[in-house]
């Protein structure tokens, strides 16, 4: 048995596609675009070269992503790499390689804004007089 791990960070490169298989369960299907930084032997320069990345996630997390991600949205995604193959109309061999996701992180916000990461609502602080002689709760 060997290890079948992967973690990679981009940006989708489409709205997710969210369907149900025959039994009920559901689907998302997304690309991923994440780049990768490549010396350009004519120029001498650093490129940033895409990879184009097709990620599934199976079940009940499918259909609530589908609600927050959108086309451009940062996301952090862990999982691993299965293989299908299959032929077409024609009787053409296809094949490809896809990330289905255990974990995804969002690393924008949901109005699509790039860096800083997802901030969730901060709790009002609290200060010694709203105990009003209460104990501390821990």
């Amino acid at each position: 048995m060997g290890i079948n791990r992967v973690n990679i960070t981009g940006n989708l490169t489409r709205d997710p596609e969210l369907r149900s298989t025959a039994s009920g369960m559901n689907v998302l299907k997304m690309g991923v675009a994440v780049n990768d930084r490549r010396k350009n032997q004519s120029t001498g320069e650093w490129e940033d070269v895409p990879n184009f990345v097709d990620v599934t996630v199976f079940g009940a997390r499918a259909e609530a992503l589908s609600r927050f991600l959108s086309k451009g949205s940062k996301v952090a995604i862990e999982g691993k790499l299965r293989w299908s193959q299959w032929e077409n109309p024609q009787g053409e061999k296809r094949s490809k390689l896809e990330v289905v996701a255990d974990e995804i992180e969002f690393l924008s916000s949901r109005e699509g804004g790039s860096g800083g990461g997802y901030k969730a609502p901060s709790a009002p602080a609290s200060t010694a007089d709203d105990l009003d002689g209460e104990e501390i709760p821990f």
